[in-house]
């Protein structure tokens, strides 16, 4: 039996993160900075359990590592600072967490730090993510005084030896009436309260207390206790709650423990694309790496049959044949070769050079097509309407859109093809990093997802490739729209040869109520009654095109519909033609439209202490900042409000100065909102040059 955790904060190894040298965190930007950027991957044993440890970032900026880590696991451990409880970056990871319908477990973390508060966490926890804390154990002391754990379902005390700085070192007592009479007392209603809890939540074991215990809780066994945990886990209707100190490792024994008597393992996730392999190989690609002996890596979770060494592989998504030439057991930035891999487990393939994170990997074509013959049968005996055959592709990663923006350039050009060559190395280990050419100046544009992610691909580019690249200023990825409706007509009429290229065009594009990144297209009924699939993919291809650079500041437009109301396209023109006149039809409407600029808006969220809040509001103020509310948590106070993206960058910077350094915040992309007249005139005139 096999149990996928995956925890989102680099801690439960036996090295100390505090000291930058966690054994998931080897990259150097990560031991400089202390946190944790790529996704690092671990595979261990415990108590006759094989468990999957995946470590992710919590940044922000690097939110697509967890997405893309929690798309292949059965479990997650979220870790929680015990003095903090819910900060912001934890409301992101438990909706991705949901979205994927992973069970957890909660670990209350740091409950030696000074302003540690078990109580604060769990009720952080309760009100902040809508979840039911199943409490499992409850600490002894708190902040400095914190030297162990009660185990509310065995009712025993497990105290580490102070003098040890491993943790190994700790001993488990039952708790008895004549040694802890208080504490036997508090922990026998916190087990009572337990049971209860659980039996609300599972009909089977409430039958069973209610039948056979309902006079007397305390004759209930752990192991019957431990089971309805489980199955409460499994169905999401609570989460359990442990605590403990990971620097010194004091905690950490016990939650392995809950980790493989709690979470799932691969036979208990119920995944339905599994009856249509019958056994043989699925598996799904989530992440590329790229080794500078070896090639790329290929982070894979096998979901049925075995991989072996010098096994060929069929590629769903890219549709090719490729061979896996090594298979190696991740452990962080070391690995381990073995023969084979069996389903559960999490490989690293060596010689897979056109998987990309996100492919359908399984062991053949044919294996491919008798799946989705058994696919479309059970859809018939279900009498389902959309195709099942689709869903063999195992659904991917959705990755987000960048939000900010800057050029990069070689020392010489003589180095370009090196950049290119580094640029799209990152690239296929990071889909969020998005490369493109600017079309006027030849400019290499770099997009990412802040200022930190842009600055850590700047950093490998020098330390991994040698090139010290020059980036030009950071820039906010802006978006446009239009306000009213507007129609437009083109005539496009080429004579290439002895071919003549004829169109015609008449289109009307209008402001959509509902957000929509890609146009709404539709056609009149006159028009698509005539038009060939060809056709209409190059008129497609035309507005799509056209809406990548608006008119005021060459950046994207969203929120448009556009009606095709006449096309006459005379015999033998190209599609090219029609979609380069397309495409011009629809700049030329959007031209005349009323213009909108759409700016992207953060949600914020700055920790400050009561001294320093006075200033930190009075700069947010300056900032167009939107203050919603400002909550206490302990002796701080957390300011929670909207601010643009663009007044709050090098905002890091300004913060430490304003509080000394006391201050923390933590920005996530809210949605894109319309800019007031006034700025938006300032930002056309700033990049006209006439500010």
């Amino acid at each position: 039996m096999i149990s996928s955790p995956f925890i989102p904060s680099s801690i439960l190894l036996l090295l100390n993160v505090d000291d930058g040298d966690t054994v998931t965190d080897f990259m150097a930007q990560e031991r400089e900075r202390g946190i944790t950027i790529q996704s690092a991957a671990v595979t261990f044993d415990w108590k006759g359990y094989r468990i999957n440890l995946i470590d992710t970032p919590g940044h922000v900026d690097f939110t697509l590592e967890v997405e893309r880590c929690l798309r292949v696991l059965d479990g997650a451990v979220a870790v929680f600072d015990a003095s903090a409880g819910v900060e912001a970056q934890t409301l992101t990871v438990w909706r991705q967490a949901d979205k994927h319908k992973i069970p957890r477990i909660c670990f209350l973390n740091k409950m030696d730090k000074t302003g540690a508060s078990f109580n604060y966490a769990v009720e952080s926890i309760r009100e902040k993510l809508k979840a039911k804390p199943l409490l499992l154990q409850l600490p002894i002391g708190e902040g400095k005084t914190f030297k162990g754990v009660v185990d509310v379902v065995s009712k025993e005390k497990l105290l580490w030896n102070p003098n040890s700085d491993d943790g190994k070192d700790f001993e488990r007592k039952p708790l008895l009436e004549m040694s802890d009479p208080e504490l036997l007392k508090e922990i026998t209603e916190a087990r009572n309260a337990l049971i209860e809890q659980v039996a609300d939540l599972d009909d089977e074991f409430a039958d069973l207390v209610l039948g056979e215990f309902s006079e007397n809780f305390d004759l209930l066994p752990a192991e019957k206790l431990q089971t309805a945990v489980h199955r409460v886990t499994l169905a999401q209707t609570a989460v359990p709650v442990l605590c403990g100190s990971a620097l010194k490792n004091k905690g950490v024994q016990p939650l392995l423990d809950a980790i493989t008597m709690y979470l799932p393992s691969p036979e208990e996730r119920n995944l339905e694309f599994l009856q249509w392999y019958k056994g043989d190989l699925c598996a799904l690609a989530f992440k590329v790496l790229h080794d500078k002996q070896r090639g790329p890596l290929v982070f894979l979770r096998i979901y049925s049959g075995m991989i072996k060494p010098q096994l060929a592989i069929h590629n769903i998504n890219g549709n090719c044949t490729e061979r896996i030439s090594r298979l190696l057991l991740p452990f962080a930035d070391q690995h381990v070769e073995i023969p084979s891999l069996t389903a559960g487990n999490i490989a690293l393939t060596v010689g897979l050079k056109h998987t990309t994170t996100g492919d359908t990997i399984v062991s053949s074509k044919s294996s491919a097509l008798a799946a989705c013959r058994r696919a479309e049968r059970e859809g018939e005996k279900k009498h389902r309407q959309n195709n099942e055959a689709e869903r063999l592709l195992l659904a991917g990663v959705e990755i987000p859109e960048p939000v900010f923006f800057c050029t990069i350039e070689p020392p010489s050009v003589a180095k370009q093809p090196d950049l290119d060559h580094a640029l799209k190395c990152l690239q296929r280990e990071d889909p969020s990093l998005k490369v493109k050419l600017d079309p006027d100046s030849g400019q290499t544009i770099l997009c990412g997802m802040g200022e930190l992610h842009i600055e850590i691909i700047h950093d490998r580019i020098k330390r991994e490739y040698g090139l010290e690249t020059y980036l030009g200023p950071l820039q906010v990825a802006y978006r446009e729209t239009i306000l009213n409706s507007v129609r437009a007509t083109d005539t496009l009429d080429r004579t290439l040869g002895d071919r003549r290229h004829l169109v015609t065009v008449e289109l009307e594009a209008k402001s959509l109520e509902t957000s929509s990144l890609l146009p709404v297209i539709e056609y009149a009924a006159s028009v698509a009654a005539d038009l060939s699939q060809a056709s209409r993919e190059a008129v497609e291809n035309g507005l799509h095109s056209a809406c990548l650079q608006g008119p005021l500041l060459g950046s994207p437009i969203q929120d448009v519909a556009i009606t095709l109301h006449s096309l006459v396209i005379h015999p033998g023109t190209s599609t090219t033609m029609i979609s380069a006149c397309v495409s011009r039809c629809l700049q030329k409407a959007l031209k005349k439209a009323d213009k909108q600029i759409l700016e992207p808006l953060m949600n914020l969220e700055v920790t400050v202490t009561r001294d320093y809040l006075s200033p930190v509001l009075a700069d947010l103020a300056q900032r167009r900042g939107n203050i919603q509310e400002i909550q206490t948590r302990q002796d701080n106070r957390v300011v929670i409000g909207f601010v643009p993206l663009a007044e709050i960058m090098g905002y890091s910077t300004v913060l430490r100065t304003l509080t000394s350094g006391s201050a923390t915040f933590a920005l996530e992309l809210s949605n894109y909102q319309a800019m007031n007249p006034q700025d938006q005139s300032t930002l056309l005139s700033q990049r006209s040059g006439l500010s």
